[in-house]
């Protein structure tokens, strides 16, 4: 059974750093995309990088430069590091597993298969 399991956020200045990770389990993500997406209440979910098991990534607009996704296969951990926050990262974050991702660069939640539980990041100003 897939289980994702999400660490590492919390509340920070802008223009701060946080760094969130990712725990997988039953999943074998080697040639399949995981991925960062993020919902504030009454908004869609948001897709905002994601990874494949060969290291293509992809960024929505508004974070690249500061966000930068990563992995580590031996630890079967994904990474978000988030610098220069702004209020508007403010989201609940969730890491996903997609099995057949066919459009990885438009970040589309429906594609993910799995899901963990969220972490929250919350910028103030």
């Amino acid at each position: 059974q897939v289980q994702l399991v999400e660490s590492g956020g919390g509340s920070v200045q802008a223009g701060g750093s946080l760094r969130l990770f990712c725990a997988a389990s039953g999943y074998s993500y080697s040639s399949n995309y995981m991925g960062w997406l993020r919902q504030v209440p009454g908004k869609e979910r948001e897709g905002v990088a994601t990874i494949s098991g060969g290291g293509r990534i992809y960024y929505v607009d508004s974070v690249k430069g500061r966000f930068t996704i990563s992995q580590d296969k031996a630890k079967n951990t994904v990474y978000l590091q988030m610098n220069s926050l702004k209020p508007e990262d403010t989201a609940m974050y969730y890491c996903a597993a997609g099995q057949r991702v066919r459009f990885p660069s438009l970040l589309k939640s429906a594609e993910y298969n799995y899901w963990g539980q969220g972490t929250q990041v919350t910028v103030s100003s």
